[in-house]
């Protein structure tokens, strides 16, 4: 049975709340000794907290303060023991991405979701794109592109027209925002271990900015992004309500 549990909560006053109630039944320890990290908010609250308690041995149960929750469970204060109990794991390696700017400087991290170019400019991106040293695309003109995990794979990538991808798929989503040419341009399946290279084109008159998980950097030259597996995030949820099963049903609505 689990006994030290750590809570932590976004700054939603439903969720200040939700936290307060639950260390009043079940109290609290520091993150450091937790066994569980439970924490309340929604997901870009989450991924905060996966970011965040890394490198950490406790998995991280979500409770739904926020929006959409899809990365947490649903918010209740009086089974919470039993749920931890019967709570299976997922376990999801993040994406590391490295850019270097136009000014030189060199940037790193981290993305559970996504990592994306976007256009910071009034004109359409111009991007080239290398797989594992291969060039595939030479000119890809759009608002942008991303690769997806398949956590991911339902948040940013769905609402660009990418695909679902199964949580034990080992399979990245290579997907453009809004390609004008090529035309209708979708993008590609990926195998976990690939290096994904995008070069900017003309990087002073259409300017590009890369974004890991809200972690974004300006003005970007090139930017590469693999899959980070000596890196383990490790999500519990309720038993019937994992990724797997919220990944088949999003498919179908």
């Amino acid at each position: 049975m689990v006994r030290k549990i750590a809570f932590v909560a976004s700054d939603v006053p439903s969720a200040q709340t939700g936290r307060a109630a639950l260390i009043a039944r079940y109290g609290n320890v520091p993150e450091t000794q937790a066994e569980v990290i439970v924490a309340l908010g929604g997901d870009g609250f989450m991924l905060h907290t996966l970011h965040r308690t890394q490198d950490l041995d406790a998995p991280v149960y979500g409770m739904n303060r926020g929006t959409v929750g899809f990365l947490m469970n649903e918010y209740s204060e009086s089974d919470l023991l039993d749920r931890l109990e019967a709570a299976e794991e997922e376990v999801i390696n993040p994406l590391r991405m490295t850019a270097k700017c136009v000014d030189g400087a060199m940037h790193e991290a981290l993305a559970i979701n996504e990592v994306s170019l976007l256009r910071a400019g009034p004109q359409a991106a111009k991007l080239k794109i290398t797989i594992d040293g291969h060039l595939r695309l030479a000119e890809l003109v759009c608002d942008g592109a991303l690769v997806a995990t398949p956590a991911g794979s339902t948040a940013y990538n769905y609402s660009a027209h990418g695909p679902i991808l199964p949580i034990g798929s080992d399979v990245l989503a290579l997907t453009a925002v809004a390609a004008f040419r090529p035309r209708r341009w979708r993008g590609a399946l990926l195998p976990k271990t690939a290096h994904v290279r995008f070069d900017i084109l003309d990087p002073k008159k259409r300017p590009v900015m890369a974004d890991a998980d809200s972690r974004w950097v300006e003005n970007v030259l090139w930017v590469e992004i693999q899959s980070a597996e000596e890196i383990a995030h490790r999500i519990l949820f309720d038993p019937g309500h994992g990724l797997e099963e919220r990944l088949i049903r999003e498919q179908f609505v």
